[in-house]
């Protein structure tokens, strides 16, 4: 079963102009959690224009983003956002120059505008010159004419000035160095290596993990990949870490496990992990990742900008 389709959703929208909105859509319809996504006109002098019509009406070309709330937030939303933009300059993104081509965040929640003023402020820290993305209600929204949407899908070797394979790698993280098959047994014990490299399960209630409170991420043993955030992290009783999300929405991969009946199995990058299920809390979606605690290491928020995961602290505060 695809991930999308696992538990109950809860559907929120955000508007993202980025420039050209062909390879904004390309790139964010990529994303796990995105559920739908409209290319229009944002935020302009009039209520109604057209593609013709931009230099008039003063719209920006904006991304529509219906999404999971149970399966990406927002500060991951605005991470990729922010990965495939340049912040600092004005009225123009790759080769396109013009304000329709301005960057934005909008929407008609106030406390979305609010998030995006923190991040945009956490995110200052990380360059030069002033961030010139605009944040402000959205005021209207004119869906562009049909040929525009999914105009990459249409069109495969039609313009994009997005690299839109950035969207299948992980954000940003410290790797850690590859090492040969006998040294990682050696490292990180039998138990682990069983786990991460033949698809074994830990006895239930043996894991540090799984009575573990403290705040931080819990990152793949093997690679250092962020994982899982304490946010996310509840006691199902069951005897293993259990998660309501992953920390981001591409920190992991799904597979079919017929072994025993049909479960999801969950793994990284490297690593098999566990499985997820059905059966999670409600108010998050009731998905349940239950996940073999030698898999994982754990970084404390405190070490977590000395150990090179500053940008991820945003996921567990």
């Amino acid at each position: 079963m695809k991930i999308n389709q696992m538990g109950s959703q809860n559907v929120q929208t955000l508007y993202l102009a980025g420039g050209c909105f062909w390879g904004v859509e390309g790139y964010f319809k990529k994303l796990h959690g995105v559920l739908t996504t409209t290319v229009g006109y944002a935020n302009g002098k009039t209520e109604a224009t057209d593609y013709h019509a931009l230099a008039v009406t003063d719209h920006a070309e904006t991304l529509k983003v219906r999404y999971d709330a149970y399966k990406i937030s927002l500060e991951e939303l605005l991470d990729h956002f922010f990965r495939i933009i340049d912040p600092t300059t004005i009225n123009k993104q790759g080769n396109d120059v013009g304000r329709q081509y301005r960057t934005g965040i909008y929407s008609e929640d106030g406390r979305v505008l609010e998030r995006a003023r923190e991040i945009i402020e956490e995110k200052q820290k990380d360059y030069e010159r002033t961030i010139r993305v605009e944040v402000a209600p959205l005021l209207h929204f004119i869906e562009a004419e049909d040929y525009h949407q999914d105009y990459l899908d249409k069109n495969p070797g039609g313009y994009c000035h997005i690299n839109l394979a950035l969207a299948d790698e992980p954000l940003d993280y410290p790797k850690k160095e590859p090492e040969s098959d006998a040294a990682l047994k050696a490292r990180i014990g039998d138990v682990a290596y069983d786990v991460v490299k033949h698809a074994g399960t830990e006895r239930p209630f043996t894991s540090r993990y799984d009575k573990f409170d403290e705040e931080g991420i819990y990152v793949d043993i093997v690679t250092g990949e962020p994982l899982y955030s304490s946010r996310d992290k509840y006691d199902a009783g069951c005897g293993w870490p259990s998660f309501t999300k992953p920390i981001v929405s591409g920190a992991n991969e799904y597979r079919d496990d017929y072994s025993f009946g049909h479960r999801t199995e969950v793994r990284s990058t490297a690593s098999h992990l566990g499985h997820v299920f059905e059966d999670g809390p409600a108010e998050t979606g009731h998905l349940r990742y239950c996940i073999n605690g030698a898999a994982l290491e754990f970084i404390s928020y405190d070490e977590m900008d000395e150990k090179g995961y500053g940008n991820y602290k945003k996921y567990v505060k």
